[in-house]
């Protein structure tokens, strides 16, 4: 009797673990998010701020949002615009929450802040769908968000409801919530191959065929080591790598070309921003040069006599020098082929040819000066 009933709950407790979760499993945490007061769902902090203090288990949180925003934010049939700048992000979460609208990014963008405010790592991720075997002409967002060490994509726009001619139907769809990576390339394309989490992600044009080609006739991709390295790039070379990515994917539609321009410009922005940081830093360090050469220079004209004492002198005019050398330096990291940055290189490099002629004239002045006091 003992042995029929320990392996009764080995094969309980092991057909537990294996088995899926459903909507009924989140009934608590669903009641829970629809009793949230309305005054407490006016920024995303404060949604965070409700989730954080009724779930501990990073499941929970991500139904929790996902509940909140299906039910509660609606389609805007009338607004088209789906791409915009991050500065605008901020903006953009706070009018949805006001309007209770949106389109796709407003749906992504309120469950990726409210997430990483819950202590989920999440990105957006940008892309096009299918729909009945048949591709969608316009673009869209979702999110990848890492539950419990292992990435799940989640859609709340397709799954607050769907739009029938030209009108929002508000209906609870749970086939996008926390979808695995096999589940969402069926009819969600990422631009970018790496949000497809996958060893072996299929190209654009695969995306196109009625059936997904097995994964040995693809090569392999560490998309693990790529994400990981995603994370510690700046955003230039997050857009450089991309661009590399979708490109090497296959550009087959008008969508994806559209993103890789998008890309490309954000990459000229990125390396011009780039390159005026360095400029002024540049700058700092020559502007750094001249204040120490015009404290030598103050101290030698002063007609009462040097308030510093020679050595003092040469160690400024040591400090002009270098500083002349760190500029340079910077100048050397810089390769661009703006032409009002170059301009604005070579005329500092002027300006550094001259400060350190001047520096040479100082030193030459102050070693006479102070061959001539010693002889006195």
């Amino acid at each position: 009797m003992k042995k029929i009933l320990i392996l009764f709950l080995i094969v309980f407790c092991y057909n537990n673990a294996v088995l899926p979760q459903s909507a009924d499993d989140f009934l608590l945490v669903d009641q829970c998010m629809l009793q949230i007061p309305t005054s407490s769902t006016l920024s995303t902090t404060q949604i965070a701020n409700y989730i954080n203090k009724n779930f501990e288990k990073q499941t929970d949180k991500s139904r929790a949002i996902y509940i909140w925003i299906t039910t509660n934010i609606s389609y805007d049939t009338k607004q088209t615009k789906i791409f915009y700048n991050p500065d605008d992000y901020a903006d953009l979460i706070k009018n949805t929450l006001a309007t209770r609208k949106g389109v796709c990014m407003n749906y992504a963008l309120l469950f990726n802040d409210i997430a990483s405010k819950t202590g989920i790592k999440t990105f957006l991720v940008f892309g096009y769908t299918k729909q009945y075997e048949k591709i969608d002409i316009v673009n869209h967002v979702w999110c990848a968000a890492q539950i419990d060490s292992s990435w799940f994509l989640f859609d709340p726009t397709w799954g607050a409801g769907y739009v029938q001619k030209g009108t929002f139907i508000r209906k609870l769809n749970n086939d996008y919530f926390k979808m695995t990576p096999q589940k969402s390339i069926k009819s969600h394309m990422p631009f970018d191959p790496l949000w497809q989490l996958s060893d072996y992600p299929i190209t654009n044009q695969e995306f196109y065929c009625e059936n997904l080609p097995d994964n040995k006739t693809r090569p392999y991709f560490n998309y693990r080591d790529s994400l990981a390295m995603h994370e510690q790039s700046s955003e230039l070379e997050r857009a450089i790598s991309s661009a590399r990515r979708i490109k090497r994917n296959g550009v087959v539609n008008s969508l994806i070309s559209n993103r890789l321009q998008n890309i490309y410009e954000k990459i000229e922005y990125y390396e011009y921003e780039k390159t005026m940081n360095t400029i002024g830093t540049a700058v700092k360090y020559y502007n750094s040069s001249i204040e120490n050469l015009n404290n030598v220079i103050e101290n030698l004209n002063n007609k009462q006599g040097l308030v510093t004492n020679y050595k003092e002198l040469r160690n400024m005019l040591d400090l002009a020098a270098n500083s002349l050398i760190m500029s340079e330096e910077k100048i050397k990291e810089i390769s661009t082929t703006n032409a009002q940055a170059n301009k604005s290189i070579q005329n500092l490099q002027e300006s550094i040819k001259e400060v350190r002629n001047k520096i040479q004239q100082q030193r030459y002045y102050l070693q006479k000066m102070d061959i001539g006091n010693s002889m006195n």
